[in-house]
């Protein structure tokens, strides 16, 4: 298996903890998706700012990926939770980027809210959706974590 974990990680940087701790115990690589406008790091800007974007169907431009997925045949897709669904940004890689043929993983980071975000992942996706998993984290946008380590290894182990 050759894995890659591809992520969208926004002010604390959860999702980007996640994605280094399947990408340290997989060996899968890691690549961050970047939009092409950076939304600053005023954790309620951006929060107001992804409200308005998810809710007017906002699709904002990403930076082309630093990989090439072709050479990968599982993909674990990485989103923080933005009002109820995944980060804008990962949606644009959804829609930017072919994923037949693949075996697709996805996980989520949250506050208490899961939303949506890993139904609306398995619904843009064209690859084989394997299994998901959401990691909570404290409600104030802070970096404590709810879920248990075993929890995420055992998922993370499932990955392998």
């Amino acid at each position: 298996m050759k894995a890659i974990v591809i992520y969208y990680s926004q002010s604390c940087g959860n999702t980007r903890k996640i994605a280094e701790m399947i990408g340290l115990t997989t060996g899968a690589d890691l690549c961050e998706i970047q939009t092409a406008e950076d939304y600053g790091s005023d954790y309620d800007a951006v929060m107001s700012k992804a409200r308005d974007e998810i809710n007017s169907g906002f699709i904002p431009e990403i930076k082309p990926l630093t990989a090439d997925l072709s050479q990968y045949d599982t993909v674990i897709i990485g989103t923080p939770t933005w009002w109820y669904t995944m980060a804008p940004a990962v949606r644009a890689f959804m829609r930017q980027y072919d994923l037949t043929g693949k075996r697709v993983y996805a996980f989520q980071t949250h506050g208490g809210q899961p939303g949506r975000a890993l139904k609306d992942i398995r619904m843009l996706s064209k690859g084989e959706n394997i299994g998901d998993f959401a990691v909570e984290f404290d409600s104030m946008g802070g970096s404590n974590m709810k879920t248990t380590l075993d929890e995420l290894r055992a998922w993370i182990a499932a990955i392998q």
